[in-house]
């Protein structure tokens, strides 16, 4: 196995990430495994896929092992597109998942329920130590609820309807595992691995 060190301090995303790539011969490690306190690396791209490639690029200078980062988000039609690269931050710096889905709501009123349509985006980057780089991103389509429903999740599961069913809170962890952005994107770096051979 190869150890794969992911930028981020989340184990949860950290299993998640176990679960998928242990099949093509890595074992994700985050920096606190190997007593790396990296801070929090500023994410200022323009794209899902910049900022994605810059925390994995941060890491990559300073290891050598092979690196993989995540930036995701929500993107709302009605809106643009927004909150898009900003959706951790979409109510303010602090981050706060809460005031984040009440901006979204305030700034929907109106809507109609079909007019609501939108996508949760997955970019990721991984980068080997001889600088070769692999991209990918997964997208999952649903719509916005018009209340929050359900207690699981984190981040805008709670008003993000997938087939006009269930939102993503209302789902286990394993329902939305199987059809999340970030399952999406993870299983296209590994079909891109499987052709890379190694």
């Amino acid at each position: 196995m190869t150890d794969l060190l992911l930028s981020s301090g989340n184990k949860n995303k950290k299993r998640e990430f176990n679960q998928i790539l242990k099949s093509a011969g890595f074992n994700v490690i985050i920096p606190s495994d190997i007593g790396m306190d990296v801070g929090e690396i500023v994410e200022d791209a323009d794209t899902f896929e910049g900022n994605a490639f810059k925390k994995a690029d941060y890491l990559h200078k300073l290891v050598k092992v092979p690196v993989i980062a995540d930036d995701s988000g929500l993107s709302v039609d009605a809106l643009g597109g927004a909150p898009g690269i900003y959706s951790a931050r979409y109510a303010g710096e602090f981050k706060d998942d809460e005031e984040n889905i009440n901006k979204l709501l305030t700034n929907l009123q109106g809507v109609k329920k079909e007019d609501r349509t939108a996508q949760f985006v997955c970019a990721i980057c991984m980068i080997f130590p001889n600088g070769e780089k692999i991209e990918t991103r997964g997208t999952v389509k649903g719509k916005i609820a018009f209340e929050k429903k359900g207690e699981s999740g984190f981040g805008y599961d709670p008003i993000f309807l997938f087939n006009d069913d269930k939102t993503f809170a209302q789902m286990s962890a394993e329902e939305k595992n199987k059809i999340s952005h970030r399952k999406i994107a993870l299983e296209k770096l590994l079909e891109k691995l499987k052709e890379r051979e190694i």
